[in-house]
């Protein structure tokens, strides 16, 4: 079974935004921290960016970090991927990830998985 439910994906011009939503329905994940990464065919996992367990502390690649920001609704159990500005090179699949204290760029040290959603940035 997929342990996180992600929703948002989707195709977009070059400049535009996408949200992507990453929850756990059924079950508290206020004190985990959550991570996003990308994969496109032939490369592996990418990190993206991630947020502590507090909240309080974010991390991105240089890549995005000025177009991209990490917000939670703990109310609804589900942690926003905001993408702005989008780029071709963006063009992946996007998995969030949680782990109740890791909060890093290793994709082997999260606990939990979501499905991955496709988002095409097109020209």
């Amino acid at each position: 079974q997929v342990e996180l439910i992600q929703s948002g994906g989707g195709s977009v011009e070059a400049g535009g935004s996408l949200r992507l939503s990453c929850a756990v329905p059924g079950r508290s994940f206020t004190l985990y921290a959550t991570g996003w990464f990308r994969q496109v065919p032939g490369k592996e996992r990418e990190f993206v960016g991630s947020i502590s367990w507090s909240g309080d502390t974010t991390d991105f690649i240089d890549s995005v970090k000025d177009r991209f920001t990490i917000s939670r609704d703990k109310a609804k159990s589900t942690v926003y991927l905001q993408m702005n500005s989008l780029k071709l090179e963006d063009t992946a699949v996007y998995y969030c990830a949680t782990d109740p204290t890791y909060s890093g760029r290793l994709a082997r040290n999260y606990a939990y998985w979501g499905q991955g959603t496709q988002v095409t940035v097109s020209s």
